[in-house]
């Protein structure tokens, strides 16, 4: 791989991805919504080309990089937090952009096509059953739904066109470049406020993965996951939520109250959540390497460091 397109380049996701690469020596194009506040959080390297597209313009793509690429990773998504995720008209447009990705992928010559998926494809599975791609897939939003659209739709329009097609379903990642509304940032902010954090009683069992591990596994699919390939991203490992939330404390302020049992369960509350990792590993040699505490106390130190408000959108 010598050159990559990303989508959605200035999310956590695809900020993690586009350092990784450029680490290996890869040329990064990171498509960027023009004008959003986002962008420059996305451009800290000079080796990374910023290329300003809207998601409803993908296929003007091949017009705006002038040269051939080897892999299209398609971050870009939206309608991803609150009510957006039931916008069923909003998300079937997203179905539309992933298909038109898979053109400018088409035209700019790149021979595989990676697609961020969910692990809401699933919907809610009972406690114990990890989620793989042998699962069944039953999604209860139109997020889920349109998720596992994008990837089916998007795999059919890669066959045709001969390009490589990898689709992952992510689990809970969090690190620099995450959004404050998410559950990890939103009480590393409510405690770097100095307020006392208020949770649901936390008997969640949960999946949570860094986000340089995850461009890890975005990576590696690339280069060696099979063609056609549903991979699970995730560490593999289970923790109650109210465990992982005392570490947070921990990390932001030794001895933080935290209050748990006040706020109610979400209608549909995932409750069991975690990833066989099985054959991400055996495929491409996916590792996970950072513990929580470890992935926390670097979020913590780029929160601070932060120029955006606590709690921005």
């Amino acid at each position: 791989m010598k050159r990559a397109v990303i989508t959605g380049a200035s999310g956590m996701l695809g900020q993690a991805l586009a350092r990784l690469l450029v680490q290996n020596e890869i040329q990064v194009y990171t498509v960027l919504r023009p004008g959003s506040e986002h962008n420059e959080e996305a451009l800290q390297d000079k080796r990374v080309i910023p290329v300003e597209c809207d998601l409803g313009d993908l296929t003007s793509l091949p017009e705006k990089i002038s040269q051939t690429c080897d892999a299209f990773f398609h971050f870009g998504w939206g309608g991803t937090f609150g009510n957006t995720r039931n916008n069923y008209y909003g998300q079937l447009q997203n179905v539309s952009y992933t298909l038109d990705a898979v053109e400018a992928a088409k035209e700019l010559g790149c021979s595989v096509f990676l697609g961020a998926g969910s692990q809401a494809e699933f919907g809610r599975v009972p406690e114990g059953v990890k989620l793989s791609a042998g699962l069944t897939a039953n999604p209860e939003t139109g997020y889920g739904i349109a998720k596992l659209c994008a990837g089916q739709m998007s795999r059919a329009a890669c066959r045709d066109y001969g390009i490589r097609h990898i689709w992952t379903r992510i689990l809970s990642v969090y690190g620099p470049g995450d959004k404050d509304r998410t559950m990890v940032m939103s009480g590393i902010c409510s405690m770097l406020r100095g307020e006392i954090p208020k949770y649901t009683k936390g008997e969640q069992i949960w999946d949570y993965l860094y986000c340089d591990d995850a461009a890890k596994a975005f990576y590696l699919a690339a280069e060696k996951g099979r063609d056609g390939a549903v991979y699970c991203v995730g560490s593999g490992q289970e923790r109650l939520l109210k465990d992982y939330i005392k570490d947070i404390g921990d990390v932001v302020c030794p001895g933080q109250e935290i209050i748990f049992g006040e706020v109610p369960y979400y209608d549909k509350q995932v409750m069991y959540l975690c990833a066989d990792i099985g054959d991400l590993k055996r495929d491409t040699g996916f590792e996970p390497e950072t513990v929580f505490r470890e992935g926390i106390e670097k979020t913590v130190a780029w929160r601070k460091t932060c120029s955006r408000p606590l709690f921005d959108n």
